[in-house]
Parts: C-alpha cells; sequence; structure tokens
C-alpha cells in the first residue's frame, strides 16, 4: 500500500471527528442483531467498532457487561471486577454504562479514582496483584478500549482473573449470549451511576500507585537512575499519561513528558500513513513529531492510548522498527536476568521476525511459536514457562526479575521502561545494538502489507489450508513448511504461513480492522523479498477473488 501524500503530516480540521455527534449516536442509534457488521464480534482484542455506524453503541455495552456477569456468575468468579478505559471518546460513555450494569448484577467493580484513565497492562497487574495467594474470591477485569483504532473507535474487552486477554473459549460464549441479549437489552438491569455510586455499588481505586510502586521488580530503575540518561515520553494522549510524572517522581528519573494533551478527537497526532488517524506507536508517520525530537534525548518512547504497545525512538535510529526492539530487548533480558527460569521458553507469535529465533538460539533457549494474539502467552507466562512473550504489532511483557509473573497482557510501559534501562545499563544505542545482531545473525528485510477486505473476504482468508499452496517452491527457495496451526501449542492460525530457509510469508485477516494483512520476511536482500511478496499477493487475490 502505497503512503498517503498527507501521511507523517499535522491532521487537519477537516478530519475532526464530530465527537457530540458520536456520543450522541453512541445513546441513540439501535443496533440491527441480524446484521454481521451491527453485532457484538470478539476479535483478537475484545469487540471493536463505531457508533456512527451501529457497531459499538450502548447496547453492545450492555448487552456484554450483562454477559460478562453472567459468565462470572456461572464460574464462581466473585471477587472485585477492576475496570479501565482509555482517552477514546467513545470510551467514557462505555465505562459509565458497564458500571450501571455491574453495579445491578451486584459485581464489586472498581475504577479509577476521578474516573480517570488506565491501561490494560495496569488492570491485567492489579488483577495478577489481587489474586496472588489467592484461590477464591479471585479478580477479573474489564478494559474499555480500541487500542490505536481511529478516534471516532470503541471497544471493550474482558480479563478473566489470569490477567490476560480471554481465550476464544471464554470470548465465544460471551459473544453468543451478548448477541442473545442485543435483540432486547431492555432484560438487562442497571443502577443509575449516582446512585451506584452513593450506595457504594462501585468505587474508586488507586491504579497509579501500586503499578508506579512495583516497577522496580521488574526494571533496574537504580540503573536508569545513577546513569542520568535523558528521557523523553509522549503518552500520546492516551491513558498512561498519569503515570510517567509519578514515575519520574518515585525513582528520580530525567524523563520530559513532551506532550500533555488529551484530546478525544486526537487532533495533535501526525497521520498515519494511510492517512487516517490512527495512534500507532509502531508507524513512523503517526510518530513524526517524537522522532522530530529524537536528538533531545538519550532516549524517546511513546505509547498506543491504552498503553499496551510501546514506539521506541533512539538518537541514532530514529523510530525502531518494531521487530528491531524485541530482538534487541530479549537478546539483553536473556543476559541480565538470572533470576528467569533456565528453560523458560521466549514466545513470539508466527508473524515475529525469525531474527527472534537466531537471537534465542544464540542463547541456547528455544522459541515458542504461536498465532496472533497476546492470549496465547497467558498461560506460559502465568507459569513461567516463558520468560518473555512479543508480537510484531509492538505489543510485549516479560517476567518479574525474580522470574515471577509481572502482567500477562502487553505491557507498553514496561517495554519503554526496559529501553530506558538498556540505553543505561550497555552505554549505546538501542538501535546500534540491533546492528550488531545483523552482523552476528543476518539482515532480514521485513514487511506488512495491508488492504481492504470485507467480512465474507476475511472468513475466506482465515480458513485457508496449505492445499493452497501447490508450488514446490517460494521465491527459487524449498518450501521447507506450509503451515496453518502454530508449531508452540497446535493452534490454529486463522491464516497460512509458508517458510523457506531464508524467508518466509503468512496471510491472515485482521482481527479488528475491515482489511487483511500479509507478512513477509527475507534474509536474502531486496530483490529476494520483492519475489516473496509477489508470489504471496498472487495468491491471496486468487483465493479472494470468489468471495
Amino acid at each position: 500500500m502505497a503512503a498517503h501524500p498527507l501521511a507523517g503530516t499535522p491532521v487537519p480540521e477537516s478530519l475532526r471527528i464530530n465527537v457530540p455527534r458520536l456520543v450522541s449516536d453512541y445513546y441513540t442509534l439501535e443496533p440491527d442483531p441480524s446484521a454481521p457488521d451491527q453485532a457484538v464480534a470478539f476479535g483478537t482484542s475484545g469487540h471493536r467498532g463505531c457508533a456512527f455506524k451501529a457497531s459499538f453503541n450502548e447496547a453492545h455495552i450492555l448487552a456484554i457487561t450483562q454477559a460478562v456477569c453472567e459468565y462470572r456468575a456461572m464460574k464462581g468468579i466473585d471477587g472485585p471486577l477492576f475496570v479501565g478505559m482509555d482517552s477514546h471518546a467513545l470510551s467514557e460513555p462505555a465505562q459509565r454504562t458497564a458500571l450501571e450494569v455491574l453495579a445491578a448484577a451486584g459485581v464489586d467493580c472498581r475504577f479509577q479514582r476521578g474516573l480517570g484513565y488506565t491501561p490494560t497492562p495496569v488492570v491485567s497487574h492489579a488483577i495478577l496483584t489481587y489474586n496472588r495467594g489467592r484461590t477464591s474470591g479471585l479478580a477479573d477485569g474489564l478494559v474499555i478500549t480500541p487500542s490505536h483504532n481511529p478516534p471516532e473507535d470503541g471497544g471493550i474487552k474482558y480479563n478473566p482473573p489470569h490477567g490476560g486477554p480471554a481465550g476464544t473459549d471464554v470470548t465465544g460464549w460471551i459473544e453468543k449470549r451478548a448477541n442473545a441479549l442485543l435483540a432486547d437489552t431492555s432484560v438487562v438491569r442497571r443502577v443509575p451511576l449516582k446512585k451506584a455510586l452513593a450506595l457504594g455499588l462501585c468505587r474508586e481505586h488507586d491504579f497509579v500507585g501500586p503499578y508506579v510502586e512495583d516497577l522496580a521488580n521488574a526494571i533496574d530503575m537504580e540503573a536508569i537512575r545513577n546513569s542520568g540518561i535523558s528521557i523523553g515520553v509522549d503518552p500520546l494522549g492516551g491513558a498512561g499519561q498519569a503515570y510517567w510524572e509519578p514515575i519520574a517522581e518515585r525513582y528520580g528519573l530525567n524523563i520530559r513528558v513532551v506532550s500533555t494533551v488529551v484530546d478525544p478527537a486526537f487532533m495533535f497526532m501526525s497521520l498515519d500513513k494511510d492517512g487516517k488517524i490512527r495512534m500507532d506507536c509502531s508507524s513512523a508517520a503517526a510518530m513524526a513529531k517524537l522522532i522530530a525530537l529524537k536528538d533531545s534525548f538519550s532516549i524517546a518512547f511513546a505509547n498506543d492510548p491504552d498503553a499496551d504497545r510501546h514506539g521506541i525512538v533512539t538518537a541514532g535510529h530514529g523510530l525502531m522498527n518494531p521487530n528491531h526492539y524485541l530482538s534487541v530487548a530479549i537478546d539483553y533480558l536473556l543476559t541480565h536476568r538470572p533470576g528467569w527460569p533456565a528453560a523458560a521458553q521466549v514466545g513470539k507469535t508466527l508473524v515475529t521476525s525469525s531474527m527472534v529465533d537466531r537471537v534465542v538460539a544464540s542463547h541456547g533457549r528455544t522459541v515458542r511459536e504461536v498465532p496472533v494474539g497476546f492470549k496465547w502467552f497467558v498461560d506460559d507466562l502465568l507459569a513461567g514457562t516463558c520468560c518473555f512473550g512479543g508480537e510484531e504489532s509492538a505489543g510485549a511483557s516479560f517476567l518479574r526479575r525474580d522470574g515471577g509473573v509481572w502482567t500477562t497482557d502487553k505491557d507498553g510501559l514496561l517495554l519503554n521502561l526496559l529501553a530506558a534501562e538498556i540505553t543505561a545499563v550497555s552505554g549505546r544505542d538501542p538501535g546500534d545494538l540491533y546492528r550488531e545482531l545483523e552482523a552476528r545473525h543476518g539482515s532480514p528485510i521485513y514487511e506488512r502489507l495491508q488492504a481492504p477486505a470485507n467480512m465474507a473476504q476475511k472468513k475466506v482468508l482465515s480458513s485457508l489450508t496449505p492445499d493452497r499452496v501447490t508450488s514446490a517452491e517460494l521465491a527459487g527457495e524449498p518450501i521447507l513448511a506450509r503451515i496453518t496451526h502454530a508449531p508452540g501449542n497446535g493452534a490454529a492460525i486463522g491464516g497460512l504461513k509458508v517458510v523457506t530457509e531464508n524467508g518466509w510469508f503468512a496471510a491472515r485477516p485482521s482481527g479488528t480492522e475491515d482489511m487483511y494483512k500479509i507478512y513477509v520476511e527475507s534474509f536474502l536482500g531486496r530483490e529476494h523479498l520483492e519475489r516473496i511478496k509477489t508470489e504471496a499477493q498472487e495468491m491471496v487475490d486468487g483465493v479472494l477473488k470468489g468471495a
């Protein structure tokens, strides 16, 4: 996909969303449960949609929250439910709706003081902290966020007592029950928020303090402080905004937050590569403003609105490719965490760079390759059988310094601070450290292509089978594997991956947007990569012709 001519430039006034109308549509538009694009649908990160399109409205939140309440009752989950939200325009209305339903169901729900924002990883941390040592009265959580999606979108996801994204068995049950309720939400009981607060049915909670205080058990904050490195942070107007000042104060870090603007229209952003407003901290176009400040800091970083993704900007290399940073992070952690289990694997998704495999092998460890979606890392992080779990889309988490679980959801705040630790301890630019990895393991070229796809086309892509690839070669190399189920856990990948010795491609539908994605990588240079791209695109186009 060619870059939009305005990519990386300030958002023009013509693209400002009508926030009052969006919120009004949230309350007034009634979705049609029989329309697939208006029904509840849990993708890789919960249900997402837009009030303008009748795909994220109060009816959806009423139905989903009620379904979660029934699921909790069915499973005997009766501890507190931690509710987080980000700064998208629809998040606050959705949180208020959810709290009213939770209160009516008698759920002990807790939200950030002052109805403030709470990042996804902080909710995961709160769940795990509360549940530590408990076998009953377990906590769980809801996070109201569409992650990095455009300003008009909304989202909601459920994290069970394990603290991470719910698995497909859980989301499938919630989705089915919510769609049944969507046909008549009048059966959903609710208590007006003012009354719920007065009666103590919903309670304020300090999410910030415990998370900030605990960070020293995952990151070498003393090394960062002692180094005196200068750190730049752009929260991109998101839920991480309230965390950086307390972190700097608690640990004596030299942090400057370069933007404190919170705007539900996100007009302070730079346009993404397709000309849309998207708070993607792994996109150089969206991150143009922080990249322009790279020479002002030893290290700088950003997060998406719910702070589960990271974007690392170095003085020497600008915005690091997420795959590059994951490789550097893994290489560093495997030599600086003596408290980690010696046999713990490194988790990666099938579309993450094979550089990770080579780095991990050089440390005498093994990779656990799973489908796309952080939910596949939850059990292993919780058990300590994986010390690190990472995705090419700039999402990752890892164990505490003593080998215990930190979060079972992506933690962009953690990965940002790790970049500061790496810079402080090594005295090197993380981008230079990646170049050293290339010198040892080869120089891969990695690209992700995307194009529009409707629901029917996405369904076809998700059911691709190995027999669709009839060729014995890919870009001149023998095909070593045609993968439809992940090697690490045998789960279906919802697409197809084709692997050779020095390259691969994977094709899969997006779980959050109306598009499909093709991932390609080559260790043999640009010409080889282009051949892989061409052959992969031809195959996908052929599959979609009849959809």
